[in-house]
This record gives structure tokens, sequence and C-alpha cells, in this order.
């Protein structure tokens, strides 16, 4: 038995000091890579610190491949186009762009006419229709220069639709359309004419209702008089919850007058402008277009280009006088 017992706790020995080798590298290892961080936190701070700055601040978008810069927008597009859109009841806006490929197949085809022509913006009112180039309600036609490639135009015309041309009104009388526009309507400047007369209330019951809003109800001492006198006084006054509208003949005679004065020149595309001192950028041709509300009175409005070399300068100044009467 004793023999046995002695068996017994040299096994048990044996696999303890099997099993110790085998948690002994796990440790370690451990220690050595806690050990290694911590060198590597001492040794190298900034580069540390630098990589968590880069982290934090990078854009993986800007990483992706085949992705681009963000681009300027091109002074053109090589398109011919005419887009209509609305600034408010009365005012729209226009803008296009002509390519040259296209002015040179109108030059081919009129000739010496072309060049006697006037550039014209034409203003259809086409409420309530299919517009066919013929069939519009009326139109105006706004001269405009040849530089010009925006307009703000006065329609005087609340809630209604319209269509823009733009072409050249030839010596003869003849208007050639080089562009048509989208079709806009404009918003009413005031509420709408359209009423429901499913919400007609009888003037009795509206009065009481309006009574009752002030505390004029039937426990009011004054309530009943107050009613007595609204229904006299207010009623019979024409004031009505009805919305039935009264005919009145409205005068459709008027007549409106303004100015505007257009500023446009050209010089070398790298000369430095500027306009009543203020600097204005030009087109890559040096050209230039500014536009201005003209009131009453003496307007002076120098110009003044200045080369690159900042060697030669030219000074231009008109001078315009308004007096309306």
């Amino acid at each position: 038995m004793a023999i046995k017992r002695k068996l017994k706790k040299k096994s048990t020995l044996t696999v303890a000091r099997k099993k110790k080798p085998l948690l002994k590298p796990k440790k370690i290892q451990a220690k050595k890579s806690n050990s290694a961080l911590e060198a590597e936190k001492k040794i190298l701070p900034g580069v540390q610190e630098t990589a968590i700055a880069n982290t934090k601040f990078s854009h993986p978008e800007e990483s992706r491949p085949g992705r681009q810069a963000p681009q300027e927008l091109p002074f053109a597009y090589d398109q011919d186009r005419l887009i209509l859109q609305v600034r408010d009841p009365r005012w729209i806006h226009a803008y296009w762009e002509i390519r040259n490929q296209t002015l040179d197949g109108f030059k081919n085809r009129l000739g010496d006419n072309f060049y006697h022509s006037r550039r014209v913006l034409r203003v259809y009112d086409v409420t309530n229709i299919s517009f066919n180039g013929k069939n519009a309600h009326s139109f105006f036609d706004i001269q405009i220069n040849e530089y010009a490639n925006s307009w703000y135009i006065d329609t005087n015309g609340p809630g209604k639709s319209w269509c823009v041309d733009l072409g050249l009104m030839l010596p003869d009388g003849r208007f050639i359309t080089i562009l048509r526009s989208n079709v806009v309507k404009t918003p009413l400047d005031g509420p709408s004419w359209i009423t429901d007369e499913e919400w007609m209330i009888p003037d009795e019951m509206f009065a009481r209702l309006y009574g009752m809003g002030f505390g004029l109800g039937k426990s009011s001492p004054v309530g009943k008089a107050w009613t007595e006198r609204l229904r006299q006084e207010v009623f019979s006054s024409g004031v009505s919850s009805s919305p039935v509208r009264k005919a009145v003949k409205e005068r459709s005679f008027w007549m409106r007058v303004d100015c505007e004065l257009i500023v446009y020149g050209a010089t070398e595309p790298d000369a430095k402008v500027t306009v009543q001192g203020k600097p204005i950028d030009l087109r890559p041709d040096g050209t230039f277009t500014l536009r201005y509300y003209l009131p009453d009175g003496k307007q002076v409005i120098p110009v003044q280009a200045t080369s690159s070399d900042k060697f030669e300068k030219r000074i231009i100044t008109p001078t315009v006088t308004r007096e309306t009467r």
C-alpha cells in the first residue's frame, strides 16, 4: 500500500511539471508586448501624436481611386439654350448661351442683314394656351446688346405664363428667332379670387360668432344691443361673410416709364478694369457688360483700364442725365 501511494504522488508531480512550461511562454509574451508598447511611447512620442492627428483629420473620400478634386464652373457649356425663371410676381429672369457655330450659320444665311440687325428679346404672354410661336395673347420686345447673356424682364403681369424668344430684328421689320425659352408662370401678387361656397355661413350666424369672439354673447349686458347695431351698420354697409363678389368694371388704361443703363466695352483680357472705382471681372475675350438702374439726375460713370504690367492706363467717363417729367 505504501508503494502505491508513492506512485500516485510521482504521477501527480509529473503532470504538474508538464503543465508549467505550457503556461510560461504566454505570460512571458504578454509581458514582452506590454513593455515594447511602453518603450515605443517613451522613444517616439512625437511620431505617435502625428499619426493620431493625421487619422483625426483624414478624409477617406479623397483617397478613393478615380475621385477628382472640385473644379470651377466653366464660363460656357457649348450649348444653344435660353433658360427662363421667375423672380417674383412681376419680374422674370432669362439667361442664355449661343454657340459661335450657330451665329456663323445665321451670318451665312442672312448676309449683310445680320450685321444691320438688332438683338431682341421677344416676351410672349402664353397664359392658358399651348404656345406654337404664333398664338400668343400679346408680346413686347426688349432690345439688348450683343455682349449680354442674361436679362431681368419686368412683365407687369402677375399670375400669367410667359415664354421668351431671343432673336434678330432685321432692317425690314422681320423677326428671326435664334433661341426659345421654357414657359414659366408668375405667381399672384395678392389673395386668390377662387372661393369655396362650402364655407359660406348666414350673416346672423357670422355676427353671433363674431360677437362671441369679443365676449359679447347672450350673457353680456350689451350683447343684444351690439348684435342689432352690427346688423344695421355693418351688414348694411356691404360687409358680409358671403364670398360673392360685386361686378366692378376696371379700367385697363395705364402707363409706366422707367430707365436702365447698360455699360459695356472691351479691353485686353489680362487688364484690370474698374467702374466707378470698383473692380469688375472680364470675360475671357476681354469684354464686359454692366447693367444699372438709372434714377433721375446726373450720373458720372468713370471706366478705367490698366495694363497687366501697370505701364499704361486708359480712362473713359460716360456722363448720363435723366429727367422725368
